[in-house]
């Protein structure tokens, strides 16, 4: 090797074979403008944003009355208890995992909840205790899961049932009311803070913490990494079952922190409340770019999806749509949502698959029989 060639490969760039030289107008700094843009082009929850956007401004630009700032905030009130719970929905997913329970979970824990309240039980100290219920409702799905050695969708399934029979059961079907509003939990969780919903603040607090922590921590890796290959994760050393059991307590604790805030804001507790959140969950998951195929997820695209399809809901309002063909519609949006992510997926694989081909050196050609002879 000459000390050219030394010279040469020890100046390549990252990613880049050595001894081969990047073009001189790529050659860009990794802070520069376009290099950011590139990676947000890039981000898995940028078609979910894009769509939601231009949904929001479609509806808008037909009844302007839809850009109103309380309108828009109330879009976002009525997201936050699907989107938390898809926040959490994103990591089992990307594991290949679905839980059918956290419907019924939701209803359970704000059930429990109100009935600690209306017996005259501190406020703040029910909340925690539903937020912890939330927990243990998830441990028991992952104990389930564990003994029973059964898929997590086949356990959820029953448990789905057996949670919302409790919460049925509890209150004989009656609706949990009379309660202390005026105190400090209900003028709190349920209020605003600079204009802004105390519930709105708090989705965007977890999903950024949620968020963080599934893409820069070692959980998260080792959440990914047992969805891109299980058989590999196990070979290596992760746990498959202490990792389900701890991403299930995740699910459950923020089905729990979701029963909080919709208890401080409906001011009462329905044991059917909750009815179809599973669903809506990993539909706003999987619209934000999770795979069902597992190995990848993002947490900021399931938060926007449960927004996409709350837009979905509330704009038909505004086209005197009848309520009962919402269901439809939103099934519309979520093919037609799937579809393109897919489209966009596949158009990206094979543009990085067609990259290393052209970058390829064309071989010399061989000289003619004349040239040699001469």
């Amino acid at each position: 090797m000459t000390t050219d060639d030394m010279a040469q490969r020890g100046t390549a760039e990252p990613g880049v074979e050595p001894g081969r030289r990047l073009p001189e107008q790529s050659r860009r700094p990794s802070g520069s403008p376009l290099r950011t843009l590139q990676r947000l082009a890039r981000a898995p929850s940028i078609s979910v944003i894009g769509a939601t956007l231009v949904l929001v401004f479609a509806i808008g630009a037909l009844h302007p009355t839809y850009l109103q700032s309380n309108q828009l905030l109330d879009t976002l009130q009525a997201s936050v208890y699907v989107g938390l719970i898809a926040g959490g929905m994103s990591y089992l997913v990307s594991m290949r995992e679905i839980d059918l329970s956290v419907g019924s979970m939701f209803g359970l824990c704000l059930i429990s909840v109100a009935m600690l309240i209306q017996s005259g039980f501190n406020s703040w100290l029910a909340a925690a205790v539903g937020i912890a219920l939330g927990g243990v409702l998830g441990a028991v799905n992952a104990v389930i899961v564990a003994t029973m050695r059964i898929p997590t969708i086949v356990a959820t399934l029953a448990t789905l049932s057996v949670f919302r029979g409790l919460a049925i059961g509890l209150t004989d079907g009656n609706q949990v009311v009379n309660l202390p509003i005026g105190n400090s939990f209900f003028s709190v969780v349920g209020g605003k803070v600079l204009g802004i919903p105390f519930s709105v603040l708090v989705l965007l607090v977890v999903a950024v913490v949620v968020g963080v922590a599934l893409h820069h921590t070692p959980f998260g890796y080792r959440v990914l990494a047992i969805g891109s290959n299980p058989e590999a994760a196990e070979f290596s050393g992760i746990s498959i079952a202490r990792v389900r059991t701890q991403v299930l307590v995740l699910v459950g604790l923020l089905v729990g922190v979701a029963a909080v805030l919709g208890l401080a804001f409906f001011t009462s507790g329905d044991p059917n409340i909750g009815s179809g959140f599973e669903l809506q969950a990993i539909a706003a998951a999987v619209i934000g770019g999770t795979p069902l195929r597992g190995g990848s997820a993002t947490v900021l695209g399931a938060v926007v999806g449960a927004i996409l399809l709350n837009v979905v809901a509330t704009g038909l309002s505004y086209f005197s749509v009848p309520a009962n063909w919402s269901a439809f519609a939103t099934g519309l949006v979520i093919l037609l949502a799937v579809g393109i992510d897919s489209l966009v997926r596949r158009r990206r694989a094979a543009r990085r698959t067609a990259k290393p081909r052209s970058a390829e050196p064309r071989s010399a050609e061989p000289r003619s029989t004349e040239s040699a002879t001469s």
